[in-house]
């Protein structure tokens, strides 16, 4: 039995963003991949049990890697607004500067088979965030609602403004990235 070089699996990750990108999923098939990663097709499955387990998985790695640099720099001791500010200013920055993995992840969400994936695994990447938006609602600072409206409304609009495919004139200076992060606050403080 071969065994597993975590360079290969990066480049089969790296490969599988790039080509869902520029060709889709259905046309990515495991030969594709495996040529782009410099690999052979076997080697996939050293990895991987199948397409689909890649597909997952790459989703998988994306979202705890969003969720590292999202949290960078978390402290649940700050204040509500300051933990949401600095939430939204590392959400941007990791959009802007990883834009193939959140394309990634936001074709992965709206395909089928982002129904193999387990939910509660992707949320425990983003559970210090979710805590504080319920302590937020607790000490009714924001808005007692569904707290999957609340996150829409905070992450919704950093995600078409950090995408140029979305917001081409959107310049993301400073000034403009406060002017947004307001916005968003003002409709979610009570």
């Amino acid at each position: 039995m071969r065994s597993r070089d975590d360079k290969k699996q990066e480049a089969l990750y790296l490969a599988t963003i790039k080509l869902v990108n520029e060709i889709g999923f259905s046309a990515s098939s495991v030969a594709k991949i495996a040529r782009e990663a410099g690999v052979s097709p076997a080697t996939l499955y050293i990895y991987f049990k199948n397409k689909e387990d890649l597909l997952v998985s790459t989703y998988l790695e994306i979202k705890e890697e969003m969720g590292r640099a999202l949290l960078a720099g978390f402290d649940e001791g700050l204040p509500v607004h300051d933990l949401l500010h600095r939430v939204w200013c590392n959400t941007f920055a990791y959009v802007s500067e990883n834009l193939a993995e959140f394309r990634y992840t936001e074709q992965f969400a709206n395909s089928p088979y982002s129904e193999l994936v387990d939910k509660t695994r992707v949320r425990a990447h983003f559970e210090p965030l979710l805590r504080v938006i319920q302590q937020g609602i607790d000490r009714k600072i924001i808005k007692d609602v569904d707290p999957d409206i609340l996150t829409a409304f905070l992450f919704h609009p950093i995600m078409v403004l950090a995408n140029p495919k979305h917001c081409s004139s959107f310049k993301p200076s400073g000034e403009n990235i406060e002017i947004a992060f307001r916005m968003a606050w003002d409709a979610l403080r009570l």
